[in-house]
């Protein structure tokens, strides 16, 4: 019988043939790719190089072998020489530049007609021959010089003679015609003398001037301007990619951009501001010229270029195409005509495009859908942020509507179009995450298309092409044989896997799907109650999405889910917000709100989801309790007691958790809550007095629990301690001593105890909260008795203290002690330094400071070794 393995055993051997399949296709690539270019003849400048290649080719250099390019050293390029002689030259020709501006400036007046006319000739035809000559001996920076001077001149001879032949002509236009009879000239000498730099770029230059001052020349409309400057940068692109030299292709580029920016921006306030759908043609016609032009530039254009060029012909098209809808409908509906016209972009999948200007246009559609999703923001915060100033006025009664709820002055009527936009775009979101992989496959063949030179990798197919080191083909996204757009992972790093994607089409549904909702109350401005009831079912239908989606992990994503969650909490608090006009909507939204969430704990898995919904459960909850009091007429302080039901409940809820780490999170929130009770009780001190009480009693609860004790029992300690004091201090007790000493006394007997069955023990377990018991109310009534009995009894007692830690080498005992010793001298100093103080000049406490700070910067080491002999003592103490 023939052996079947199991699948799993199967599927990593048929993982493990595909992996050395495409190791081997990457290999014969590689040595394709390295006979075809040793095929071709050698370069005559390449200089001789190494070549390392595993396959025992010869060496390059050698005849028929080309340099491999690690091993390729470019052959310098000779400069001119920088003589004494050039340098004069060269200052000499800007000096001769700075005299015929002068000359022509100043000095023209007087000579005659004929006398100007010939000096200017014959200087401009001097300096338009000495470059040759120049450049024939190997001056070239003089060359250069020279040709710039021939270039002022001639501008001012183009100046002479509309000064002196043609004073009555327009300016605007003279200066069009001279600009395009200057580009003529420049570019032929340019052309003539290739070795100059200037003439070319200086060309290109003129070139930009002559349609533009044309068009102002005739006194021509601003739509004919545009198409002057159309014009212009089409001109410009033709030069930027076919143009002699990397200055000219720059200068081109620069003046480009300029000139198709401003025709852009003419057409579309042209668009804009048109009065209907018949003058939003015209510009539109302009714009979708604009956009065939950057489309037919980027079709040849290298990566960054192209995709540039993608964008803007993508952003021209959808101002041209959505335009003319736009002018037809109301105000506050023309972005849906423009979102449309954005989304039609996307089209450009289908197509023939190539790679890098699809995903050109496709950024451009993204950038329009982005522009119209910004425009529905100033809605959205009003909705989510109006709702805070109604904690000011808690249940001072239902507003009308849901506007007057949010308090907003927004122009309601003119974002009409607002939740629509979200509306579409999230249903088209949700559509992308419902059918990812047929989309993915359709979009394939564009990530194919990318040009190998911006993809750094061949297309498929191409000679010399070269595979990635391993995994699937680049074009297929790699990642264990998976396509990009299934998961895989990306070639080179280059594009998101599909998970991601996917999951970040999910997310933007969910979101923008919510917020579609919400403003689309604020805009039909719903009743009160149906936003307050909408919005808590919105919450629980991200609730659902949130617990749905973190079980069963469709996508392989988290995305959805957190965003879903991070929704939730988001709608809770708004909802929460929103009910407080109303005391029965506050009871019925917190009580829903909690409930969900509780629900959502239950059914959700371990992890943060879960501790996030338990943790917004407890706050509902505790929200509750508050109102409670606030229906039964309770002051702020007699309510306190009533908020610390919530903190009762999470003790109990986690002593039956347990080590469950959904447990943590809850006690936090209900310890939180517990303070919450605290503050407004703090006006009152015997409620006060009675809070700190019963928080003390929680905590002790807690530190039941071996792995809380460590923190709950000193906050118990801490919290019995100060109800004590609140409550001395409450019934005016000037002799704290009397309450104090009592509990002292059998606690350090306690500690005492403590401390012989365990000498690991702490000094603070055995000893701190019986001294902290008597020496810190005294401590705090010492400061407010004007008598020294006291001061000197409670400093004896401290520094008898502080010996007893010294000598038995208790950490406790030292600290306590000193701290109290310390400040009850200083409380017996306090007189006598402000005296002495008052009595000193202003100068002196600064400068001392500043001494002080001296002698410490100088001794910084030593005084850092001492802090650390000072830790590691106190640390050895128990």
């Amino acid at each position: 019988m023939e052996h079947v393995p199991p699948p799993a055993e199967e599927l990593a051997r048929l993982d493990r043939e595909l992996a050395e399949l495409d190791a081997r296709r990457a290999q014969l690539l590689t040595r394709r790719a390295w006979l075809l270019a040793a095929l071709r003849p050698p370069a005559p400048t390449a200089a001789p190089g190494w070549n390392p290649s595993a396959w025992g080719a010869p060496a390059a250099g050698r005849p028929g072998a080309p340099a491999q390019p690690w091993g390729y050293v470019p052959p310098k390029r000779p400069s001119a020489p920088n003589s004494a002689q050039n340098l004069l030259l060269t200052l000499g020709g800007l000096l001769l530049t700075v005299a015929a501006i002068a000359f022509t400036l100043v000095s023209w007046g007087s000579m005659g007609i004929g006398g100007r006319s010939a000096v200017l000739a014959a200087v401009t035809v001097g300096a338009l021959a000495a470059p040759a000559v120049l450049l024939r001996r190997g001056l070239t920076a003089t060359a250069e010089a020279l040709a710039a001077l021939a270039l002022v001149l001639t501008l001012l001879d183009a100046y002479a003679v509309h000064a002196v032949a043609a004073p009555d002509t327009d300016g605007l236009g003279f200066t069009a015609v001279a600009a395009a009879v200057l580009a003529a000239l420049w570019t032929a000498y340019g052309l003539a003398l290739g070795k100059l730099h200037l003439p070319l770029p200086a060309a290109v230059v003129l070139a930009q001037w002559p349609l533009l001052f044309g068009a102002w020349a005739a006194g021509a409309p601003t739509l004919v301007v545009g198409w002057a400057l159309l014009a212009t940068a089409v001109l410009d692109g033709a030069i930027a990619l076919w143009g002699k030299g990397t200055g000219v292709r720059v200068t081109a580029c620069v003046g480009g951009s300029v000139m198709a920016f401003s025709a852009l921006m003419v057409g579309l306030t042209l668009s804009v501001t048109a009065s209907g759908p018949l003058g939003a043609l015209a510009p539109g016609a302009l714009l979708l010229t604009a956009a065939a032009a950057a489309l037919a530039g980027a079709w040849r254009a290298p990566r960054g270029f192209a995709r540039t060029g993608g964008v803007v012909a993508g952003l021209a098209a959808v101002a041209a195409v959505g335009g003319v809808p736009a002018a037809a409908v109301p105000e506050g509906w023309r972005v849906l005509a423009y979102l449309l016209a954005g989304l039609a972009l996307t089209a450009v999948v289908r197509t023939r495009l190539p790679g890098n200007a699809a995903i050109g246009v496709l950024v451009a559609s993204a950038a329009a859908v982005a522009g119209a999703l910004v425009g529905t923001v100033p809605g959205l915060a009003a909705v989510l942020l109006g709702p805070v100033t109604l904690p000011s006025d808690v249940w001072a009664g239902s507003p009308e509507g849901f506007r007057a709820a949010v308090g907003s002055t927004l122009p309601w009527p003119k974002l009409a179009a607002a939740p629509v936009v979200l509306a579409l775009v999230a249903g088209l979101l949700g559509a992308a995450y419902r059918w990812w992989p047929s989309l993915a496959r359709i979009a394939a063949p564009l990530i194919a298309r990318e040009t190998p030179e911006s993809a750094g990798a061949p297309a498929p197919g191409a000679s010399g092409a070269a595979a990635p080191a391993a995994g699937a083909p680049w074009y297929a996204g790699g990642g264990a044989g998976a396509p990009w757009y299934a998961g895989g992972a990306p070639a080179a790093r280059r594009w998101p896997s599909g998970a991601a994607l996917r999951g970040a089409a999910g997310a933007g549904a969910a979101v923008l799907g919510w917020g579609a909702l919400l403003l689309a109350g604020a805009v039909l401005d719903v009743p009160y109650a149906v936003a307050v009831a909408g919005e808590t079912l919105l919450v629980a239908g991200l609730l659902a999405l949130a617990v749905r989606g973190a079980g069963s992990g469709r996508d392989g994503s988290a995305a959805v889910p957190v965003t879903a969650l991070v929704v939730a909490v988001a709608g809770a608090v708004s909802a929460g917000l929103l009910s407080l006009a109303s005391e029965g909507a506050s009871y019925a939204v917190f009580g829903a709100l909690a409930a969900l969430f509780a629900g959502a704990a239950v059914r959700a898995g371990a992890g943060v989801p879960r501790a996030v919904f338990a943790v917004a459960a407890t706050v509902g909850s505790t929200v509750l309790t508050g109102f409670a009091g606030r229906s039964l007429g309770l002051a702020p302080h007699e309510a306190a007691p009533l908020v610390l039901l919530v903190p009762a409940l999470t003790v109990l809820f986690g002593a039956r958790l347990r080590r469950n780490p959904v447990a943590l999170p809850v006690e936090l929130t209900g310890a939180l809550g517990a303070l919450v009770a605290v503050v407004p009780a703090v006006p009152d001190a015997p409620f006060l007095a009675l809070v700190l009480a019963l928080c003390g009693v929680l905590a002790a609860g807690a530190a039941v629990r071996p792995e809380r004790r460590p923190v709950a029992g000193y906050l118990a300690a801490a919290l019995f301690v100060l109800a004590t004091w609140v409550r001395l201090a409450a019934s005016e007790v000037s002799f704290p001593e009397a309450y104090t000493l009592p509990v002292t006394v059998p606690a350090l007997v306690v500690g005492f105890l403590r401390r012989r069955k365990d000498p690991e023990a702490s000094s603070w377990t055995a000893y701190g909260p019986g001294l902290a018991a008597t020496l810190l109310p005294s401590l705090a009534v010492v400061w407010t008795d004007p008598g020294w009995q006291r001061p000197l009894l409670l400093g004896v007692a401290a520094l008898v203290i502080t010996l007893l830690g010294a000598r038995y080498r208790l950490q406790a005992l030292l600290l306590l002690g000193g701290a109290v010793l310390a400040l009850d001298g200083l409380h017996e100093l306090a007189p006598y330094v402000v005296q002495v103080a008052g009595a000193l000049p202003r100068w002196l406490p600064p400068a001392l400071a500043g001494l002080l700070l001296l002698v410490v910067g100088a001794t910084y080491e030593q005084r850092l070794r001492d802090a650390r002999r000072l830790k590691d003592a106190l640390g050895r103490m128990r």
